[in-house]
């Protein structure tokens, strides 16, 4: 008997000693958990409390009067729609292929970026340099797009200008549907990689510095130390980063997009964001949008845990 007594006392004390110990978390880093309160309440009520809207993805129809609860449920009917839609190829192949070019190009943009900074050995011409990568960061998309259209422009355009100067014709840039991705992706480029290299400056401040000497002792060059220690050194970086941008392949950058958009650029501009737009808030179709955005959230979520399950097989890296 007292040996079951013992026993069954023995949870009761684990339990007393967690909830001891979660007391005594909170009361020490008290500050830091209220400070904590405002984010997940910016989770909670623009993240979370939305995603009970997705219910009208399965009704026919949604009313603001009626709510919700009281639209015709007709199933998957509205994925069907839209798998059957002439556009549903188009904006598919649209959606990959900027993403895909963001990656192949945008993403070893940062990189490069901070690894010619990390072996600038003038601090001056280094913090000037950083300075000047940071600012396009800090202005707005739709500057940006004001930018290329000034640019773009048939009448004087800097673009049109070089052309001039191998006597070729002007054109209008954005109305050409050939010319919205690079103008897309290079503008993309242009205004992101120099804030994105921070996350890869930092990780490259945190590799030891006793590595690069002892290579050095070794006979090993600045191309060889990049190889063996810089590199390896970030990967574990890079894998993270990789993972979160293969998790939203499928989202582009929709107001940039929308203000680059030209009729004829539609065949090569379409998205699946510009798509939901057009149908959910200028054609009323809530449900049939509601449906697109939430199909495409699940992919990106299903890629998410397809390249975090790769990369943990792999390099032993992943984000959990």
């Amino acid at each position: 008997m007292k040996v079951e007594t013992q026993l069954a006392m023995k949870p009761a004390k684990v339990k007393t000693s967690k909830a001891a110990f979660i007391k005594k978390e909170l009361l020490r880093n008290k500050y830091v958990y209220i400070m904590l309160i405002p984010v997940i309440l910016y989770y909670v009520i623009f993240s979370y409390a939305p995603m009970y809207g997705l219910l009208m993805a399965f009704q026919k129809s949604y009313s603001p009067i009626k709510g919700i609860m009281e639209g015709k449920w007709i199933g998957f009917d509205n994925f069907t729609m839209f798998f059957e839609s002439y556009y549903f190829w188009r904006i598919i192949k649209n959606t990959l292929i900027l993403s895909l070019y963001s990656i192949v190009f945008g993403f070893p943009a940062p990189i490069i970026l901070a690894l010619l900074l990390n072996e600038v050995r003038k601090k001056w011409f280094k913090s000037t340099v950083q300075t000047f990568s940071y600012m396009p960061h800090f202005i707005s998309v739709v500057v940006v797009v004001g930018m290329l259209k000034t640019f773009s422009a048939l009448d004087g355009g800097l673009f049109n200008v070089v052309r001039g100067l191998f006597d070729l014709q002007p054109i209008m840039f954005l109305a050409e549907k050939d010319m919205f991705r690079p103008l897309y992706i290079l503008s993309n480029i242009w205004q992101g990689a120099g804030w994105a290299s921070i996350i890869f400056l930092a990780a490259l401040s945190g590799i030891d510095p006793q590595l690069y000497e002892a290579s050095k002792m070794d006979g090993a060059g600045r191309w060889k130390q990049l190889l063996h220690i810089t590199l390896p050194g970030i990967m574990p970086t890079i894998v993270v980063m990789l993972i979160l941008r293969l998790g939203a392949v499928m989202n582009s950058d929709f107001q940039k997009i929308l203000l680059m958009q030209t009729a004829p650029t539609y065949e090569t501009s379409d998205v699946i964001s510009t798509f939901v737009y057009r149908s959910g808030i200028l054609e009323g179709n809530y449900t049939y949008s509601t449906a697109v955005g939430l199909l495409n959230g699940m992919i990106n979520f299903s890629l998410l845990l397809l390249a975090n399950y790769i990369s943990r097989r792999v390099n032993s890296t992943s984000l959990w």
